[in-house]
C-alpha cells in the first residue's frame, strides 16, 4: 500500500507543471518551447495551407469527422494489403475484411482493441504507418476537442478554435516530445528498438525459440502518452519485451496519467481566467494566480480522485484477499491472488496498473484483466462504465463535466431556480444534449451485451461458463463502447459478429458523444452571462464535490446494477459464500 501511496504523490507532482503547460497551448500563450515549435507549426501550416481561423462548433466537428474519415480509409486499405507491402520481414498477409475494419475502427477511435496478436497479425510496416501514426492522430483528435470543449465552456474566446492548428499544436508540441522522452527512457530499461525481424535462439534446454521484435520502444511511448493502449505484443505490457522492469512499469503509469489529469488543470485555468478577467482588478488576479487548478478545475479533480481511490482500494483489497478455491487446492494465498499477474510486479502495483489503465480508458495491461477476482474484475469494469475517472484523451473531462452539468440541473430543480454553470444559464437544450452523452454508452453496452447473448454467434465467442461468461462480454462491450481497448482475454472475439459490433461499439461511443459535447460548447459559448447572486449554486466547494460523487454513483447503479449483479457480484458472492 505504501508504494501506491508514493506513486500516486508523485504523479501529483508531476501532473501540476504538465497542466500548467497543456493551458498554455490551449490560449497560445508563450512557452520555452516556442523558438523551436513556431517554425515547426508555421511550416506545416504553409504546407496544409492552414490560415487559422476560427471555426464554430459545427465546422469544427465537420473537420475533425473529415480527418479522420480519410485516415480510416488509408489505414484499412494498409492493413488489407500489408502482405506484398515493404517492410514485412516474417511474411505477414493482409489481414481479412472484418477484421481490417475492427482493427481501423480501433485505433482511430483510440480504443486499440486488438483481435488480433500484434507480433503475428501485423507487419513492421503497418505497425509503424497505421498503429502508430493512429495513436498519434487519433489522441490528438480528442485532446483537440477536449480544448475546443473547453474554450466553449468557458467562454474564454469568440470561436471554439481551428481543428487543424489544435490538432498540430497538439502534436507537435506535446505528442512527439513527450513519446521521444518516453521512448528514450524505454530503451534505456531494456525495451527493444529495431527493424530486424524474428530472432531464432537456441533456449538453456537446448530447444529453438523464435522471440519476436521490432519497433517496440517507438509504439509503447504513445500507446501510454496517447493513452492508446494497444500492444506491439498480444500479451501487451505484461510481457518483458513492453514493461521489463518496475521502472518502466511506473513510467508507463505515470506516462498514461499525466495528459488526462492534466487537461483537468487546464480547464480549471481557463475558468479561472474568465473569471479575472470579469473581476478586472489585482486582488482578484492575485488570488487566481496562486492556485495550480483553479476553483472549476480543483472540484473536478477532486471528485475523480474520490472516484479513482475507492476503486483502487476495492480492487486492491480484493486481489489482496486472494482466490478462496486456489486456497482449499492448498495454494499459498497469502501475498494474494497471483493467478495472471508478473512476479515482478505483484498484487499492489498490478492493482494500481489496472485500476489507472481502465479509469484512464488506455486500455494497456500488465496482467491478465481476466485472471482477476470477481470483485477486482469488477472495478475496472464499472470503471469503463462510467467513463468519466480521469477517462483519456481529454474525453473522461468531457464526460464528468456531463455529469457537473446534471447535478447543477437536478440541485437547480431541487431549489426551485434556472440552474446556472459558468454564469450561463442551462436550459432544454443543453439538457438534451446531456441526455444524448449520457444515454448512449450504457446503451451501447448494455444494447450489444444482450444481442451477445442472444445470439448463437454471440455465444460461440463465449468461453466460460455462468456469471464469468457474462462479465466476459459486459467487459467487452463496455471496453469498446468506452475507447479503451482492454478485455477479458479468454473471449474468442476475433469472429465477424464480435468483430463487426465492437467496431460500431466503438464508433458511436466515440463520435456522438464528442459531437454533442461540442454542440453544448457551442452552445454555451453563444449564452450571455448572468451574475452570481445568493442563491446561485456554487461549484467550486466541497460540498459540490460530494454532490458530483453521490450523482456518478447514483447514475451507475441506476443503469449498470442489475448487469453488474448478474456477472462480477454474483460470482463473488458464489466464490465466497458457496
Amino acid at each position: 500500500m505504501l508504494q501506491i501511496i508514493i506513486t500516486l504523490a508523485i504523479y501529483i507532482a508531476l501532473v501540476i507543471p504538465v497542466g500548467n503547460y497543456m493551458y498554455h497551448i490551449a490560449t497560445n500563450r508563450k512557452t520555452f518551447a516556442d523558438p523551436v515549435f513556431n517554425r515547426i507549426d508555421r511550416m506545416m501550416y504553409k504546407v496544409c495551407r492552414i490560415k487559422g481561423e476560427g471555426m464554430t462548433w459545427k465546422q469544427y466537428a465537420i473537420s475533425l469527422l473529415m480527418t479522420n474519415a480519410v485516415m480510416v480509409f488509408v489505414g484499412y486499405f494498409i492493413l488489407r494489403v500489408q502482405g506484398i507491402l515493404l517492410a514485412n520481414p516474417n511474411q505477414i498477409e493482409g489481414m481479412e475484411p472484418t477484421l481490417s475494419f475492427n482493427t481501423i475502427i480501433s485505433f482511430m477511435t483510440n480504443t486499440n482493441l486488438q483481435h488480433y496478436a500484434g507480433e503475428s497479425g501485423l507487419s513492421y510496416l503497418s505497425q509503424m504507418v497505421v498503429i502508430t501514426f493512429m495513436m498519434f492522430t487519433s489522441a490528438a483528435t480528442g485532446y483537440a476537442a477536449c480544448m475546443a470543449f473547453c474554450r466553449g465552456i468557458t467562454g474564454n474566446s469568440k470561436g471554439v478554435g481551428n481543428f487543424y492548428e489544435d490538432l498540430i499544436r497538439i502534436t507537435t508540441r506535446i505528442l512527439l516530445p513527450f513519446s521521444i522522452v518516453i521512448g528514450i527512457l524505454l530503451i534505456w530499461q531494456g525495451v527493444p528498438q529495431t527493424l530486424a525481424g524474428t530472432a531464432t535462439v537456441e533456449t538453456i534446454e537446448g530447444r529453438l525459440q523464435d522471440i519476436a521484435m521490432g519497433p517496440v520502444a517507438a509504439l509503447e511511448s504513445i500507446k501510454h502518452l496517447g493513452t492508446n493502449g494497444g500492444g506491439f505484443f498480444g500479451a501487451n505490457s505484461s510481457t518483458p519485451f513492453e514493461n521489463p522492469t518496475i521502472i518502466s512499469n511506473l513510467i508507463e503509469l505515470y506516462s498514461m496519467m499525466l495528459l488526462p489529469g492534466a487537461c483537468v488543470i487546464t480547464f480549471g485555468k481557463m475558468a479561472a481566467e474568465r473569471k479575472k478577467e470579469k473581476a478586472g482588478n489585482a486582488v482578484a488576479k492575485i488570488k487566481r494566480n496562486v492556485t495550480c487548478f483553479g476553483s472549476q478545475g480543483r472540484t473536478i479533480f477532486a471528485a475523480m480522485s474520490i472516484l479513482f481511490l475507492v476503486g483502487l482500494t476495492v480492487c486492491y483489497l480484493a486481489e489482496k484477499s486472494g482466490n478462496p478455491l486456489l486456497a482449499e487446492a492448498g495454494l499459498d494465498q497469502t501475498i494474494g491472488n497471483m493467478e495472471g499477474k508478473e512476479v515482478r510486479f505483484g498484487v499492489a502495483q498490478s492493482a494500481l496498473f489496472t485500476t489507472t489503465t481502465t479509469s484512464f480508458t488506455t486500455g494497456t495491461v500488465n496482467n491478465m484483466h481476466d485472471s482477476l477476482t470477481p470483485l477486482g474484475g469488477m472495478i475496472p469494469m464499472l470503471h469503463m462504465m462510467l467513463n468519466c475517472v480521469f477517462g483519456g484523451k481529454g474525453v473522461g473531462l468531457m464526460n464528468m463535466i456531463m455529469y457537473v452539468i446534471l447535478a447543477v440541473f437536478l440541485c437547480g430543480l431541487m431549489i426551485g431556480r434556472t440552474p446556472e454553470y459558468l454564469n450561463k444559464k442551462i436550459e432544454g437544450k443543453e439538457m438534451k444534449l446531456v441526455a444524448i452523452v449520457l444515454i448512449i454508452h450504457p446503451l451501447l453496452i448494455l444494447g450489444f451485451s444482450a444481442l451477445a447473448v442472444m445470439t448463437g454467434a454471440g455465444q460461440e465467442g463465449i468461453t466460460n461458463p455462468g456469471f464469468h461468461g457474462l462479465s466476459q462480454v459486459l467487459y467487452e462491450y463496455a471496453s469498446s463502447a468506452a475507447n479503451n481497448g482492454s478485455g477479458f482475454e479468454g473471449l474468442a472475439d476475433n469472429t465477424y459478429f464480435w468483430n463487426i459490433t465492437t467496431g460500431l461499439a466503438m464508433f458511436f461511443g466515440r463520435y456522438i458523444a464528442m459531437i454533442a459535447q461540442l454542440a453544448i460548447a457551442g452552445s454555451f459559448l453563444a449564452k450571455r452571462r448572468v451574475n452570481e447572486t445568493v442563491g446561485t449554486l456554487r461549484t467550486d466547494n466541497v460540498l459540490f464535490v460530494f454532490i458530483l460523487v453521490f450523482v456518478v454513483y447514483i447514475f451507475a447503479a441506476l443503469t449498470f446494477f442489475p448487469a453488474l449483479a448478474l456477472g462480477p457480484i454474483a460470482e463473488h458472492l458464489v466464490l465466497w459464500m458457496p
